[in-house]
């Protein structure tokens, strides 16, 4: 994040655009090979496939869930009891993913994407840490800095919200050789060839808060100035979104040495509790990102 400065559950219930690319339950039914009372039975028991739900009421799923049932039937002909299968299948499924934005982008397709200069993620950045800091119930965190050295700006900030954290993680391709040893957040070093070494995120995952943002820089830019660098960006209060993206965040943590991150990796492979997103939530969020807007513009 280059700031610069700074048990079964039942379906999750997201909004999702009539138009969008995604399947109905038949759909899903058909393609993956099973009658849409399996669906059902399964999503009811059993909590899988995590349905995205229109207003309407109406499921809806992606190509990655035919996938993941799919999976499941192939583990089941093998031998493997039904909710053995299903657990192993949702507790993989997300951790193999080397990139916070693109397993967004498979994974919840209705998300909209923007092209925003630095200048805004940094807004956006600072309006979801102060959110998190001040109504979390000791969150989970996650950040990506990109290079280590864009994060000795927001060492402060990250200071502060690792001390009412439960865990909290940077990651960025270096640390200088004291860095690890210094309070704050734990700080891991991604791989030369990591996709997250272009992208910038931040993740706060709560019981009673959720929130993520995630982009990655646009090639080409060596000429542009920094504060002008754009970053194709999504970010959510969705707290399966937001599950899915610290999942990924945890992953490649953990791959990258972390301790703390491999620990979460049984917890994060839950579904988070039903928490539709409420309005005043959104507000106060929606209302951080406009003050810090106007400031930076």
């Amino acid at each position: 994040m280059d700031q610069g400065t700074g048990v079964a559950q039942p379906p999750v219930v997201v909004e999702v655009d009539e138009d969008a690319s995604t399947l109905t339950i038949g759909e899903l039914a058909r393609r993956a090979g099973v009658s849409p009372a399996v669906v059902r039975m399964w999503e009811s028991r059993h909590g899988f496939p995590v349905a995205r739900r229109l207003i309407s009421g109406h499921r809806r799923y992606t190509e990655a869930d035919v996938d993941l049932v799919r999976q499941v039937l192939r583990r089941k002909t093998a031998g493997v009891r039904l909710e053995v299968a299903i657990a192993e299948v949702a507790g993989s499924a997300v951790p193999d993913s080397p990139s916070v934005f693109a397993e967004l982008r498979r994974r919840h397709p209705a998300l909209a994407v923007h092209r925003l200069r630095k200048s805004t993620l940094i807004a956006l950045s600072w309006a979801i840490e102060d959110e998190c800091c001040a109504v979390a119930d000791r969150p989970v965190l996650f950040g990506a800095f990109q290079r280590g050295r864009f994060y000795d700006v927001s060492a402060a900030r990250w200071s502060e919200l690792a001390r009412v954290a439960r865990s909290a993680v940077v990651l960025a391709d270096q640390w200088d050789p004291g860095a690890r040893t210094r309070p704050g957040p734990v700080r891991v070093d991604l791989a030369p060839d990591a996709p997250m070494r272009r992208e910038w995120a931040v993740v706060c995952d709560a019981p009673d808060s959720t929130a993520c943002l995630s982009a990655w820089e646009l090639p080409g830019q060596a000429a542009t100035p920094d504060r002008q660098r754009i970053f194709e960006t999504l970010w959510t209060v969705d707290p399966s979104a937001v599950r899915d993206a610290a999942r990924v965040a945890a992953s490649v943590a953990a791959a990258g040495g972390s301790g703390e991150a491999r620990s979460l990796l049984d917890e994060l492979a839950e579904p988070p509790a039903p928490r539709p997103p409420t309005p005043p939530g959104v507000t106060a969020l929606f209302n951080r990102v406009l003050a810090y807007v106007d400031r930076l513009g």
